[in-house]
């Protein structure tokens, strides 16, 4: 059983990502009636399938599985809710701990978010000068949620 642990914060500053490489993120979500959510994702010529619990504060259950790039490809289009999302991802080393930045596209372009994935729920963590304010709670900032609610319309 996997836990996901993450933290999640909106950017100060985010110039300095037009000086590194990130990478192409295509990923919706099929429709659930409870509080699981069940991700596609296509990530370069990769498929993936993620299941994951309901949120207990900054942390909950993650399953994820490598499937067929076909498979992935036709479930984004036939099965999965729209808009899609869209993002390029960027991994930047700090302190030991590895940020994932996501500069949305699409309907959520104008979008930037920081997210550190971390070991427990108390574990100190020193934030870069560009990241600014926490959203971690915040559940209009879930991936899941910009399909419904997409930052073009906030």
């Amino acid at each position: 059983m996997g836990t996901e642990i993450e933290r999640k914060f909106l950017l100060q500053d985010h110039e300095f990502l037009n000086e590194i490489e990130g990478e192409f993120f295509r990923q919706g979500y099929l429709p659930s009636k409870n509080l699981t959510t069940i991700r596609v994702r296509v990530v370069g010529k990769r498929g993936y399938l993620t299941i994951k619990g309901k949120n207990s504060g900054i942390s909950r259950l993650e399953y994820e599985y490598d499937i067929p790039l076909d498979d992935a490809n036709g479930m984004l289009e036939a099965l999965c809710e729209k808009p899609l999302i869209e993002k390029v991802r960027y991994k930047i080393q700090f302190e030991g701990l590895c940020w994932e930045v996501d500069k949305f596209d699409g309907e959520n372009k104008g979008l930037i978010v920081a997210e550190v994935e971390l070991e427990s729920e108390d574990q100190a963590y020193k934030k870069p000068v560009w990241v600014g304010e926490e959203v971690s709670g915040d559940p209009k900032y879930y991936n899941s949620s910009l399909v419904s609610n997409p930052f073009k319309n906030w």
